[in-house]
C-alpha cells in the first residue's frame, strides 16, 4: 500500500493518532521558522535583475519575425 493515496490517507491517520491532531501544522511551522533567506522581499535589486532576465528569455513566440 506504500506509495498509494490509500497508505497517504492511512499514514497520516496513524501520525495525527502518534502525535496529535495538528501533527502537520506543527512541521509545516517549523520548516517555515527554519527559512532564513527572506527571499526576493530581502533585495529588490535581485528581484529586478532577475526578472529582466526572466523576460528576455520569454517562451511566448514573437510575433513578428
Amino acid at each position: 500500500m506504500a506509495g498509494t493515496i490509500q497508505g497517504g490517507k492511512a499514514a497520516a491517520a496513524t501520525n495525527k493518532a502518534k502525535y496529535g491532531s495538528d501533527f502537520y501544522a506543527k512541521i509545516g511551522a517549523k520548516g517555515g521558522k527554519l527559512g532564513k533567506t527572506g527571499g526576493f522581499a530581502a533585495n529588490r535589486e535581485l528581484a529586478r535583475i532577475a526578472g529582466a532576465k526572466g523576460g528576455r528569455i520569454s517562451r511566448r513566440t514573437k510575433l513578428n519575425k
